[in-house]
C-alpha cells in the first residue's frame, strides 16, 4: 500500500471522504481498512443514501420487522437503523479522531496552531 494513490492525496491537502452508508461496510471490516489502508479521512449519509442501503441488502430486515412488530412507525425505524450504522461508523473513526487531536489536525486555518492560537 505504499504507492495508494489515494493515500497520496493526504500529501496534496486533500481528504478522501465516503458518500456511502451500509450496515455490511462496518460489520465486514472494509470501513476499517478503507480508513486503514486507503486514507479515508470521512464519510457522509443522508435519507437517500440510507434508502439505497436498505433496499439493496438484506442486513436491515431483521431489525426492521422486530421493530415493526413492537410497533415503532416507519420515522421511529428509521432513526433507530441510522443511528444504529452512523455510530458504528462513528467508532471507526475514532482512532483517526483521537490520533489528529480531536480534529484539529485535520482542518486548520493557514497559520493557525491545533490549540487556536
Amino acid at each position: 500500500m505504499k504507492n495508494n494513490p489515494l493515500k497520496q492525496l493526504g500529501t496534496l491537502g486533500q481528504s478522501l471522504w465516503l458518500d456511502y452508508i451500509r450496515r455490511d461496510l462496518m460489520a465486514s471490516g472494509g470501513l476499517r481498512r478503507l480508513i486503514k489502508d486507503d486514507g479515508l479521512r470521512g464519510m457522509t449519509s443522508n435519507p437517500s443514501i440510507f434508502e439505497k442501503a436498505i433496499a439493496e441488502s438484506h442486513d436491515y430486515d431483521g431489525d426492521i420487522e422486530a421493530l415493526a412488530l413492537k410497533g415503532d412507525g416507519v420515522k421511529a425505524v428509521y432513526e433507530n437503523l441510522s443511528q444504529r450504522d452512523v455510530q458504528s461508523a462513528a467508532d471507526e473513526f475514532r482512532s483517526l479522531y483521537d490520533g489528529t487531536d480531536g480534529g484539529r489536525r485535520i482542518c486548520q486555518p493557514r497559520g493557525q496552531s491545533p490549540s487556536g492560537t
